[in-house]
């Protein structure tokens, strides 16, 4: 079932509930609203395959603006709301989107946006920003009538380049109408049970692919989403109980938080209406999972992969008790371990983790480099996402390293070279590399590790000084939290840093760089 049938059985049952302002979006509402938008999208000359960006916080129209262009065959292309103005711009020009949807809330970025883009629709929910029209008062003119040709959408999330920059992660599009469950929908509900009866809680941003991909799974199921305007850990105890929540997806820092509370702060509430936990995004601590399942129970489900959606690994709580430390067998896509030549490794090697699936493979949006770097060298339909990982003996996964040194901190993907472009610019640092360190909470922290110009001394000087002038250049989770200095940076002769020498100092001898 689709939401249009919802919408007819079910009118006025909540699709989305906002957890701080607890404003309801029923089935209907998110029918009508996401038909008009969708036709005013194909009005205005917006067909299949075209971009439409959403630089939006957790919103109650998020998701309608999300079906409007999934019932019309484009992408949506969410823009992390934490970016600054030029950082957003560029994901916008980058990914060619056709039409722009922001809100009240984002209007000092946004209003930037506009003047630095060219789109051609621009639309701002909840009240006026300049250079934008009024969504409410738009939509409002249009005809409510479902479109005749409904092909199925996707959408197109970003992730850093090569050079840092970040770079769109374009899928083939899928064929047919958009009331067909897809696989991974297919999967989710399998898996996880999702059915009419489930009330998933989101804590995450809805411009991240997961919780995007999952409240939208819920919608397809007849469930409702409860979307929390941002991650609390008291509150989600509270909401859960009170909205008597089924399914929740979390990151590990999360848990984290969480199982930071004081025991009688986590004894007032009542979990028990709990089916399934849902954790990815980054590498879970196993001791950190271990007191989850005691806390929780057996509901913690794990899976690794990608918005590239190349293939996919799960695993339940037993599967994990019996293989500490895994992140599941695939359920998506074959898969394979493979060697620097791109030779098959037996059980327990490390090396680099490919999936093998028999649809055309994603690509990388304006980057036939990275694209053609995430393929096999021989078989052209084997991908992977960059990470490193062995399979044991039964077949379960197991991820120790990475590739690339991209910094993982509260399950957001921090990439260096950006940084690293902007410190550099300092009139102090002749130069720099910013690397990823343990973090109790957060997984990993940044850190930058500078080599200062001849004749500036380290101190704590000149350390709030780059520190601010990176602030005034990158988002603040961007930022390093503090700076180290060295006389001389590790640089090979070819002029390639050696960040793994870096990166020892604070990982010692651990045989795994993300747990």
């Amino acid at each position: 079932m689709v939401i249009t049938e919802h919408a007819g059985l079910t009118p006025s049952k909540a699709a989305t509930i906002m957890a701080g302002s607890g404003q309801v979006v029923t089935y209907a509402e998110l029918e009508d609203r996401s038909i008009r938008l969708a036709r005013l999208l194909r009005e205005s000359g917006i067909g299949r395959g075209d971009v439409v960006a959403l630089l939006m916080e957790n919103n109650p129209r998020y998701h309608e603006v999300y079906w409007a262009s999934n019932r019309s065959g484009m992408l949506l292309c969410p823009v992390n709301r934490y970016l600054t103005a030029p950082e957003a711009s560029h994901i916008i020009n980058d990914s060619g989107a056709r039409a722009l949807i922001t809100s009240v809330a984002m209007a000092e970025v946004a209003t930037e946006v506009a003047e630095a883009t060219n789109v051609a629709l621009r639309l701002a929910v909840d009240g006026p920003v300049a250079g934008f029209d009024r969504y409410e008062d738009v939509i409002e003119g249009v005809d409510n009538s479902p479109l005749g040709d409904q092909p199925t959408g996707d959408f197109m999330g970003y992730s850093s380049g090569t050079t840092g920059r970040p770079k769109g992660i374009r899928r083939p599009l899928p064929e047919g109408q958009f009331d067909q469950v897809t696989p991974f929908q297919a999967m989710a509900r399998d898996a996880f049970g999702f059915d009419e009866r489930s009330i998933y809680l989101s804590p995450a941003p809805l411009y991240h692919s997961a919780p995007l991909a999952y409240t939208a799974t819920v919608h397809i199921f007849g469930g409702t989403n409860v979307v929390m305007e941002r991650f609390d850990p008291v509150e989600t105890l509270r909401l859960i109980e009170e909205h008597q929540i089924t399914h929740a997806q979390f990151v590990p820092t999360m848990f984290v938080r969480m199982l930071k509370l004081d025991e009688s702060v986590r004894q007032q509430f009542d979990l028990s209406s709990l089916q399934v936990v849902i954790h990815a995004a980054a590498p879970c601590p196993i001791e950190v999972k271990y007191e989850m399942i005691d806390w929780f129970g057996p509901i913690l489900w794990e899976y690794y992969g990608g918005t590239e959606l190349n293939g996919l690994t799960l695993c339940n709580t037993a599967e994990w008790l019996e293989h500490p430390g895994t992140v599941g067998r695939p359920v998506m896509g074959e898969l394979h371990i493979c060697g620097p030549d791109g030779g098959e490794l037996p059980p327990e090697e490390p090396g680099s983790i490919y999936f093998e699936r028999a649809e055309p493979p994603f690509e990388y949006h304006n980057d036939p480099d990275r694209t053609e770097d995430a393929r096999h060298p021989t078989e052209p339909l084997w991908t992977k996402l960059g990470d490193i990982g062995y399979v044991d003996d039964d077949g379960y996964l197991h991820l120790t390293d990475r590739e690339s040194f991209m910094i993982i901190s509260g399950g957001v993907n921090i990439y260096p070279q950006e940084i690293e472009d902007r410190i550099i610019m300092h009139p102090s640092v002749q130069d720099v590399a910013v690397v990823g360190i343990p973090h109790p909470d957060m997984g990993e922290e940044v850190r930058a590790v500078v080599q200062l110009i001849v004749g500036v001394d380290p101190g704590l000087e000149v350390e709030s000084d780059i520190l601010d002038y990176a602030r005034l250049h990158l988002s603040g989770y961007k930022v390093p939290r503090r700076v180290d200095f060295e006389k001389q940076l590790p640089r090979l002769e070819t002029g390639k840093l050696y960040k793994r020498l870096l990166r020892d100092r604070h990982w010692g001898s651990k045989t795994s760089r993300i747990v």
